[in-house]
């Protein structure tokens, strides 16, 4: 017999609690986005401004994957205590944490007024950025996947993934609407502040949708549960997560290469070769990634639906190698210079990616069991980032200043998609798995969390542990 906690929250409080997720991780996707926009537009000036314009934009591109560096620590310590503590509460430290390092970065003098303690304070600014969005995505993703629909949790968990594009979407409408109203030099003065103190707006808005949702009703069951059985919590999840999942961490891992390399090449790289190597106009690369950016946000939601009738695995494969054939021809448009061959490019790029983001959400929640998955999906996430998604906009530049071609950069992306068909293809299907089921014995978290596939119901296994 099903649980009560099980059963499927009414349509009006589900969408609250999508709401909730979503809007807050667009205003901390827009908050790390904008960073990744002003580094390559504005920042190589404004912070490095002794240095060569390309080897400029490098060392702009060195703070911005710095973010990526903090974010396997705040995975390991929202994952800790989200765990522990519950979904809801780290939320709402992560957005405050983001928006008051953004709001900041909005007030930093630059480089012309205070010298090197410039690219220093923006250094440690961008590590809180990077250490709160570590700790983000896997609360954000985990409270609808534990509150939603098993039959349609796709779906419904793919919509904090639409916190991306969405935040990409801001964080290039705001930065091309004041380029386009904007001289140049008015824009490199105190423009490109605004959009940064415009997140301490957006962060109110969000602390209040966040404060206003419950907690996760998977997580308060497996509270209780542990509390009737006498299961003691792991003093470190962590420790659990590698003990029981490490092949699921190993497997998200090499599901995040191909996807998050992919993302940072089609949207910040974009900027840097556009501008550079195919002569196009700054506001032209900046409306391109705009546009693109709409159309992905409408696409992953149709992606995750179509991974709860065929499977997480086969939509994920297929976003993956469609990325990896895309490459070569998605640099060969952008080398014509026209402005609706580049919106094609990137958006024919961001709608194959989309098949990867979607149904990620629910993929890897489902990989892990209630105790240890805040810290699970968290860490299989945010440590591929580092070697995904942090150096991609800097390698990538760096083989466009020894090759000066465009062929080893797809040859880079495509490599990352090698690794990702090779984990997602050993990875076992899991949408049929209730996230409510407990395991039989630790032996079975040792098989990598196999949980028996839920008919619709989570069965009471005799002598069960819960973990």
């Amino acid at each position: 017999m099903a649980s009560a906690a099980s059963a499927p929250p009414t349509p009006g409080k589900l969408k609250r609690i999508v709401a909730a997720s979503l809007i807050g991780t667009t205003i901390e996707w827009y908050d790390f986005f904008l960073y990744g926009s002003a580094a390559a537009l504005v920042f190589n000036k404004l912070f490095f401004p002794d240095s060569d314009p390309l080897v400029g934009t490098l060392l702009s591109f060195l703070t911005y994957a710095v973010g990526f560096a903090a974010r396997p620590l705040g995975a390991l310590v929202f994952g800790h205590y989200g765990d522990r503590l519950g979904r809801k509460k780290l939320l709402v430290l992560s957005l405050l944490l983001m928006g008051g390092a953004t709001f900041a970065i909005g007030l930093l003098p630059t480089h012309a007024t205070i010298g090197t303690a410039a690219p220093v304070l923006l250094t440690v600014l961008r590590l809180v950025q990077g250490f709160a969005l570590g700790g983000e995505w896997g609360g954000a993703v985990l409270l609808v996947s534990e509150h939603g629909d098993a039959r349609r949790r796709g779906f419904w968990a793919s919509w904090p993934q639409t916190g991306a594009p969405a935040g990409q979407l801001l964080a290039t409408g705001v930065l091309s609407l004041l380029t386009a109203v904007l001289s140049d030099s008015a824009f490199n003065s105190w423009g490109w502040r605004i959009p940064f103190l415009l997140s301490g707006v957006l962060v109110m808005v969000g602390l209040w949708i966040r404060l206003s949702v419950d907690e996760s009703p998977v997580f308060k069951q497996a509270l209780a549960q542990a509390e009737t059985r006498k299961v003691k919590a792991e003093p470190l999840p962590i420790v659990a997560v590698l003990r029981h999942h490490w092949r699921d961490v190993l497997i998200a891992m090499g599901a995040r290469m191909a996807e998050n390399i992919s993302y940072y090449v089609i949207t910040a790289f974009i900027l840097v070769y556009a501008t550079t190597a195919a002569d196009v106009s700054k506001q032209s690369a900046l409306n391109t990634v705009l546009i693109a950016s709409a159309v992905h946000f409408a696409v992953i939601p149709a992606w995750g639906a179509l991974s709860d009738r065929i499977g997480r695995r086969p939509v994920y494969l297929l976003g993956a190698a469609g990325v990896g054939l895309w490459m070569f021809p998605f640099f060969m448009l952008i080398d014509t210079g026209d402005f609706g061959s580049l919106l094609l490019a990137v958006t024919v790029g961001l709608v194959l990616h989309g098949a990867m983001y979607a149904p990620q959400a629910a993929f890897f929640s489902e990989m892990f069991a209630t105790r240890m998955r805040y810290s699970g999906a968290s860490i299989g996430a945010q440590f591929a980032s580092v070697a995904a998604g942090a150096p991609a906009p800097l390698i990538a530049t760096a083989l466009l200043d020894k090759y000066d071609s465009s062929t080893p950069i797809s040859l880079y992306v495509i490599a990352a998609v090698v690794l990702t068909l090779i984990a997602v293809g050993v990875a076992k299907e899991t949408r049929h798995r209730d996230l409510n089921e407990v395991m039989s014995s630790p032996e079975d978290a040792d098989r990598g969390g196999d949980m028996k596939e839920a008919e619709g119901s989570a069965s009471g296994v005799p002598g069960a542990r819960t973990l």
